[in-house]
């Protein structure tokens, strides 16, 4: 499919048709979740996958795309993907999120740090980044149906000491039997596709030996990551009895880390009462003004007329109208 924006549908045509495949290749413009093929298919591709695996609609696209496309029996590519974590000690991400700290602009910045570190970060791991052996710690069969939200939870043994900044999350993708596709920062052949640094609170020293426990969830259609992250430091005596040591725990969420107003909350209660605001009166029009008889040029001239207060000129409405007739016209 080709995306609703963007050069690539030009460029996958150029291609085509520089290769010699332009008799062999039919294009659809459209969201594959609202277009509709004329026959079922064989093969189902896309790298609908994210830094993390699934933040780039990898569940919805695949989910419906094996509902209403694929033959019985068909391949879906990927077939599957795993999200892989791995304690990280990444000093330039923890100094970002400490920043709202130690800002030296004369403002305090303090309370921002709480959306800090609440927020996955892109980042680019190197090997030298982690603390332990990386964990597959959930894998998605693409097959098959998915129940949404994810969880899972593993422990990874300290491999050397150093400073807990937080969890490195990665993605390993089977595309055949014997071909993977993974942005690991310990891949052979990695992709250039960055990896997500999950920060806690406070750095904890880790000794070789201590375990870190993770504990994810994951909403894939809201993109809320909460994560959960206990150290474990060597068993000790107490009664007589050898127990681990918690050395330090923390809980953390993209939710609380979201840029949320009040106002905007309250729109989401069962009991609010939407109105439209002035732009959403001028959205209306347009879809209203495409009744199949006008054309793009009445559409744009009716807009401006009905709009004087949104518009500064007739090209600023035009604008407005492109934009939502490309969306959703026929």
């Amino acid at each position: 499919m080709e995306r609703e924006r963007g050069y690539w549908g030009c460029s996958a045509r150029e291609i085509c048709r520089a290769n010699g495949f332009a008799d062999r290749v039919e294009f659809i413009k459209g969201l594959s979740t609202r277009v509709d093929l004329p026959e079922r298919v064989d093969v189902v591709v896309a790298d609908q996958i994210g830094r993390f695996g699934f933040e780039a609609g990898l569940l919805d696209y695949f989910t419906d795309a094996r509902k209403r496309f694929l033959k019985p029996g068909g391949v879906m590519i990927p077939s599957r993907v795993d999200l892989c974590v791995a304690p990280v000690e990444c000093p330039e991400m923890r100094d970002q999120v400490e920043f709202w700290n130690n800002s030296s602009v004369g403002f305090n910045l303090r309370p921002a740090r709480s959306l800090a570190v609440n927020t996955g970060y892109p980042v680019q791991l190197r090997a030298e980044h982690l603390l332990g052996d990386p964990v597959s710690a959930a894998s998605l069969n693409l097959a098959a149906e998915i129940a949404a939200p994810l969880s899972f939870e593993t422990s990874i043994v300290a491999k050397r000491t150093g400073s807990l900044h937080g969890i490195g999350g990665w993605f390993s993708a089977q595309l055949s039997d014997n071909v993977i596709m993974s942005n690991s920062p310990l891949a052979m052949h990695r992709i250039n596709r960055m990896n997500v640094f999950f920060p806690i609170n406070r750095p904890v020293e880790l000794a070789k030996g201590d375990s870190v426990r993770i504990m994810m969830q994951i909403v894939p259609a809201e993109l809320i990551v909460t994560w959960k992250v206990e150290v474990w430091g060597e068993a000790e005596k107490h009664q007589g009895q050898e127990r681990p040591v918690k050395k330090a725990g923390f809980t953390h969420s993209t939710f609380q880390g979201m840029l949320v107003s009040r106002e905007d909350l309250q729109k989401t209660q069962p009991h609010f009462i939407p109105k439209l605001s002035p732009w959403g009166e001028a959205r209306r029009s347009v879809v209203n003004l495409c009744d199949g008889r006008k054309t793009l040029s009445e559409i744009e001239q009716e807009t401006y007329r009905l709009h004087p207060e949104l518009f500064p000129s007739l090209g600023k409405a035009a604008e407005f109208v492109a934009e939502v007739v490309t969306r959703y016209s026929v």
